[in-house]
């Protein structure tokens, strides 16, 4: 991988890591997963549309033959992802959440492999039964010392899986768009299916506190504006397993920001299934590794 792919993957996963934070901070200071999830898109369908007009920026219109795939990946990258982590957080802990995002490079492996007929050594399959188990063990321990599976666990689970989709089958598209642009096609795509929750937006915002609409408007402008654009990015120019293997820092920026902004720490089971499923990625991409050139 190279330095410039590896800054701009360690600003993503570090402006996406404060986003589970914040996202608690919106739901407890008076929005609602949906309501949340619009105005957050909202703001970031804006950034892009004023970038789009900004003098001496050109956003090109994608090829109809195109538009089908950013639809269906603006709806999975986005929509679901989003939705499902903002419903989940209403019971799942931000730093639970952030160390399912740990287990995102396995069930892309297993996307992979399914989809794309990549092969995988017996190590591998190892790994991944490993890090299956450990996805087992965040879920459990996401019900807050109650031994049973969280709703929230579920929705987050789904989230997981969308953006593993999401990160597998945009990579083509690299070759005909700009990083900017593919960005831009999905947050507006992504953004189509949460204009349901528009009835009541403007009281929600009214009766919210200002430190959740501040979070609101901060996760709009930088995890789901900047962020996604450093994030594509580094997919053009470096390897998608490389880069995707940065996501081990997410959950630790999660849980770092949820102790210092909300006093708030995952629990030892989940602590112990987010550690596990590192390690089984590690041992699913080991050989990949291996072959990989050195950092330049």
């Amino acid at each position: 991988m190279n330095r410039k792919a590896l800054y701009l993957g360690l600003f993503t996963v570090v402006a996406w890591g404060s986003s589970f934070a914040a996202i608690r901070v919106s739901l407890l200071g008076g929005y609602s997963p949906g309501h949340l999830v619009l105005t957050r898109f909202m703001v970031a369908s804006l950034v892009f549309v004023l970038y789009a007009l900004w003098p001496r920026t050109k956003i090109r219109l994608p090829a109809w033959r195109d538009v089908w795939k950013i639809l269906l990946l603006g709806w999975t990258g986005i929509s679901i992802y989003h939705f499902g982590l903002t419903y989940g957080e209403q019971t799942v802990s931000a730093g639970t959440a952030g160390l399912f995002i740990a287990t995102v490079p396995i069930f892309t492996s297993i996307i992979a492999v399914i989809f794309l007929k990549e092969r995988m050594s017996p190590l591998g399959w190892i790994g991944m039964a490993i890090g299956l188990a450990g996805v087992a063990l965040i879920t459990i321990g996401s019900a807050e010392g109650a031994v049973e599976v969280s709703v929230g666990a579920w929705f987050i689970l789904v989230a997981v899986i969308a953006t593993s989709f999401f990160f597998v089958f945009q990579k083509p598209l690299f070759t005909r768009y700009t990083p900017i642009e593919l960005t831009a096609y999905f947050t507006w795509a992504g953004t189509l299916p949460f204009l349901y929750f528009t009835p009541g937006l403007i009281s929600e915002i009214q009766g919210a506190t200002l430190e959740a609409t501040v979070a609101t408007v901060y996760m709009g402008v930088i995890p789901a504006t900047i962020a996604y654009v450093t994030w594509s990015t580094a997919l053009s120019i470096a390897d998608a397993g490389a880069v995707s293997s940065l996501l081990y820092v997410e959950p630790v920026v999660a849980i770092l920001v949820a102790w210092v902004w909300l006093q708030e720490l995952p629990s030892g089971l989940s602590t112990i299934g987010g550690l596990v499923a590192i390690l089984s990625v590690i041992a699913v991409n080991w050989e990949a590794m291996r072959r990989r050139p050195v950092l330049k």
